[in-house]
């Protein structure tokens, strides 16, 4: 029997049509899962309506079936964002990771921090939504695309900053610890505990009920829109941000030489000539376009976007980390309320360390103040006048003010999450 080319070509449509919509059914909509009978109340006999009806009266899933809450900590460099990572490190049941996207920016393109081209900041995003998604399914095999030297036996010591997650400096990650170990500095955890084994790192992963993940290597939260929307995923963003004055001034302390420039003109009063402004304008930029997106509240993010001023958790840090418990769905345990409470109090000497975070918080908020210039602080604020009146960060109008604590340039605000 022979078909006309018409015939063959409507069954090829109709062949297509029926695929694309299995395709968009698939990707589009949850699961739905359908009770398997029980051996024991239910018989092979049993009727296809009754069958029909347990199919129709069972519950929804979608493709998250865990329902581990999926935290990312969404910051820029010198913003706080490793005290913010602590609030979750310290959780029993949360799973931490600490800049795990280092290893991307450093394999793929060693050189970003200096490049500017929108070809290398597209490389650079899509590498790592693909990574946050594994890690986030707690694949953490998938780092080994990144680290170098490539892990041997999924093993490895290469793991940037390591020591920065609990839960990679505790059985059963690392069995060599003892009672006295529990509260290990960062470079500790790497002597005791050795390599890394990444198959036991994965196994942890699974054992914890969230899975939270800090990074300062996405620059908007509109570049994390198809994790957001992932429906394998219950992605909650906390986008962190502090005032741009108070980043500048951290930075320059921090990273000496890639702020010279900024520190002779502190130091002298004389702007070079020179001077590479985008090592500001880049944050503030970043931040307009970012809490822009958040504040607007579009669909895709609600209950999805938390915004956190620096400040405010300086301030006043155990009521802010319970508002972001809250806004997370998840009790906040005392492990944290403790560590809150050791390290929100500290003298000048407890912070060691440039990435530390034993702190007197409020102090530390202000401290930009008497590291900056006037003319440095007034720069700043023209520059960023914009993102600084959206965020509630006021302006000093002269020396005397910028210097007098009793002044605050912080405007109360309540950033109330996208719920």
């Amino acid at each position: 029997m022979q078909c006309s080319w018409k015939a063959v070509l409507l069954l090829a449509l109709a062949s297509i049509a029926i695929q694309y919509t299995a395709i968009r059914t698939f990707t589009a909509k949850s699961f739905h899962s359908c009770p398997i009978p029980n051996p024991v109340n239910c018989s092979l006999s049993q009727d296809t309506d009754a069958a029909d009806r347990l199919c129709d009266e069972s519950p929804t899933f979608t493709y998250n079936l865990s329902r581990k809450t999926h935290i990312l900590i969404l910051a820029t460099t010198r913003s706080g964002s490793s005290f913010v990572g602590q609030l979750f490190n310290q959780h029993f049941d949360v799973f931490y990771l600490f800049e795990p996207l280092y290893h991307v920016q450093y394999t793929l393109i060693p050189k970003l921090t200096q490049s500017k081209s929108t070809t290398d900041r597209r490389v650079m995003l899509g590498a790592s939504r693909d990574l946050l998604r594994s890690l986030y399914d707690c694949d953490l095999y998938f780092l080994e695309n990144y680290i170098k030297p490539q892990p041997v036996n999924h093993t490895t010591d290469r793991l940037f900053r390591r020591g920065a997650s609990k839960a990679l400096c505790s059985p059963p990650v690392c069995e060599s610890l003892g009672a006295v170990d529990l509260h290990l500095e960062e470079g500790d955890c790497v002597k005791k505990c050795g390599t890394l084994n990444l198959t036991l790192a994965t196994e942890s992963c699974r054992d914890h009920g969230h899975v939270a993940i800090k990074t300062v290597r996405v620059p908007e939260v509109s570049d994390l829109r198809a994790l957001v929307e992932d429906p394998r995923l219950n992605l909650k963003v906390i986008q962190l941000v502090r005032d741009p004055r108070g980043i500048l001034a951290s930075r320059s302390e921090t990273f000496r030489d890639t702020y010279r420039l900024w520190r002779i003109w502190d130091g002298t009063g004389r702007k070079p000539y020179n001077l590479d402004v985008t090592q500001l304008t880049t944050v503030c930029e970043d931040f307009w376009n970012s809490v822009s997106t958040g504040l607007n509240r579009p669909p895709w993010l609600k209950g999805k976007y938390m915004l956190v001023r620096y400040e405010d958790l300086a301030r006043n840090p155990m009521k802010k980390t319970e508002e972001i418990y809250d806004f997370l769905g998840i009790p906040m345990d005392s492990n944290v309320e403790r560590w809150i409470q050791n390290n929100t109090r500290g003298d000048r000497s407890s912070s060691k360390h440039k990435y530390g975070t034993v702190r007197n918080s409020a102090a530390t908020a202000e401290k930009w103040r008497f590291r900056l210039s006037y003319e440095i602080v007034a720069f700043t604020q023209h520059a960023c006048q914009q993102v600084l009146a959206q965020l509630g960060y006021k302006t000093a109008s002269s020396e005397e003010e910028l210097k007098n604590l009793s002044i605050s340039l912080v405007e109360e605000r309540d950033f109330l999450p996208f719920s």
